[in-house]
C-alpha cells in the first residue's frame, strides 16, 4: 500500500448521496437581501461541490488542497450567512482519510475552525445562527464524532478483510503443507521399497532357470519387502484424522429422522479396541449403507445394530423397504463395490441379505491382519 493512498476505495455511504443536501445552502443564500451576497454565495456553494467531488477522486497531496478549500468556503459560509451545515459534509469526508497523520491534521483544524465560527457567531448574535441553534449544536456534535466513528469503522474494515485474507492463506498454506506432508510420506515409505521389489522380481525372474534356489530366496525377499511397505502405508493412513463411528451414528440419526424414516440403535457406537483406521471403514461403511437405505429402499424404519467382540466389530444394517435384487453383480450398484473394496483393505467382510427388507453387515477385525494373511498366503 502506497503512502499516498489516504482513502479507502470503499467508503460505506456514497459521497454523493451527500449533494442531495446541498438545497438548504442556496435557502441561506438566496434569503439574503444583497444582490452581491447571494451571487457570491452561489458560486462558493458551486465552489464547495466542485472541491468536495474533487477530494474524493483525487490522490496525495491533491486531496489536502481540495479539503482546504471545502475547509475555507464553510468557514466563510458560516460567517458570512450562518449557514454551518457543510460542516457535517467535511466531517463524513475527513472520516475517511485513510492515512493517521492526515487524518488527526485535519481533524483537529476542522474542530477549531468550527467552534471558532460558532462562538464567533454567538457573540456577534447571528440571527440565523440564533434561530437554529439546536441544529447548531447537532452538527457541532457531528463533527467532534462523526470522523472518529468512520475513521474507526473503516480501520475495523480494513484490519477484518486482512485477517479474513491471512484466514484464507493460512488455510490454504496448511493445505498444501499437508498435501506436501502426505506426499512426502508415501514417496519416502513406499518409493524405496518398491524399487527394491521391482529390482528382486527382476533379478528372481532371471534366476528362476538357473539358481531356482537364489530365486526363492530373493521372492522371499519381495514378500518381506511387501508386509513391510503394507504396514507403513496402513500406519499412515491411520494417522490421518478420520470421524469416529459414535459421531456418525448421531449423524445418520438426524438424516434418517429428516426423511420421515425411524431409526434404532442396538450397541454401543463407541469402539475401544479397534483401529482407527478400521473405525474409518466402518464409518464410511455406514454413512454409504444408511445412504443407500434414504435414496433406493423406500423404507419406513431402520436399525443400526453394532456388536464387538474380543477379535473383531459387527454392524448390520436393516431396513423394511423393497429390498435389493442379489445376483452376479450385486456388488456393482448402490456404492456396494467400494465398501467391499475398503472391507477387503483391513481384512473385512461383507454380508447383504434381503430378506423383509434389506440387511448389510459388515465385519472388521480389531487387530490389523494383514501380515498374517500375507504370510499364510
Amino acid at each position: 500500500m502506497k503512502w499516498y493512498q489516504i482513502l479507502q476505495r470503499n467508503t460505506g455511504l456514497s459521497p454523493y448521496v451527500w449533494v442531495v443536501f446541498y438545497i438548504l445552502p442556496f435557502y441561506f443564500v438566496f434569503s439574503s437581501t444583497s444582490m452581491y451576497q447571494t451571487i457570491v454565495g452561489g458560486i462558493m456553494i458551486v465552489g464547495f461541490f466542485i472541491c468536495y467531488v474533487l477530494s474524493f477522486i483525487s490522490r496525495g497531496w491533491l486531496v489536502y488542497v481540495w479539503t482546504t478549500m471545502q475547509l475555507i468556503i464553510s468557514v466563510t459560509m458560516t460567517l458570512w450567512f450562518g449557514y454551518v451545515y457543510f460542516a457535517i459534509f467535511l466531517a463524513f469526508f475527513i472520516g475517511n482519510i485513510k492515512h493517521r497523520v492526515g487524518f488527526y491534521t485535519l481533524y483537529s483544524l476542522h474542530l477549531m475552525t468550527t467552534l471558532a465560527t460558532i462562538n464567533f457567531g454567538l457573540l456577534e448574535r447571528n440571527p440565523v445562527i440564533i434561530s437554529q441553534l439546536p441544529f447548531v449544536l447537532v452538527s457541532l456534535i457531528a463533527v467532534i464524532l462523526l470522523p472518529v466513528t468512520t475513521y474507526h469503522r473503516n480501520k475495523s474494515d480494513q484490519l477484518e478483510g486482512q485477517l479474513q485474507h491471512a484466514n484464507k492463506r493460512i488455510s490454504e498454506l496448511v493445505k498444501m503443507e499437508e498435501r506436501q506432508r502426505i506426499a512426502r510420506d508415501l514417496h519416502d515409505t513406499l518409493g524405496q521399497k518398491l524399487s527394491l521389489i521391482g529390482l528382486k522380481s527382476d533379478l528372481a525372474g532371471k534366476l528362476v532357470h538357473r539358481q531356482p534356489s537364489r530365486a526363492m530366496a530373493e521372492m522371499a525377499d519381495v514378500s518381506q519387502t511387501a508386509r513391510s511397505a503394507l504396514k507403513e502405508v496402513r500406519k499412515l493412513v491411520t494417522e490421518m484424522r478420520g470421524v469416529r463411528l459414535e459421531e456418525e451414528v448421531h449423524r445418520i440419526r438426524q438424516i434418517l429422522l429428516a426423511a420421515g424414516i425411524s431409526f434404532e440403535l442396538e450397541g454401543d457406537p463407541r469402539l475401544g479396541e479397534t483401529s482407527l483406521l478400521n473405525e474409518n471403514v466402518v464409518t464410511m461403511c455406514l454413512k454409504e449403507a444408511v445412504t443407500n437405505v434414504v435414496r433406493h429402499s423406500e423404507a419406513t424404519a431402520c436399525k443400526v445394530r453394532i456388536e464387538q467382540s474380543p477379535t473383531e466389530v459387527e454392524v448390520e444394517v436393516h431396513d423394511n423397504g423393497r429390498g435389493i435384487e442379489l445376483g452376479v453383480d450385486d456388488y456393482r450398484g448402490h456404492g456396494l463395490q467400494g465398501m467391499r473394496e475398503r472391507l477387503e483393505f483391513v481384512n473385512g467382510r461383507l454380508d447383504i441379505r434381503s430378506e423383509e427388507g434389506t440387511s448389510i453387515t459388515f465385519t472388521v477385525p480389531n487387530i490389523l491382519q494383514g501380515q498374517k494373511t500375507i504370510s499364510s498366503s
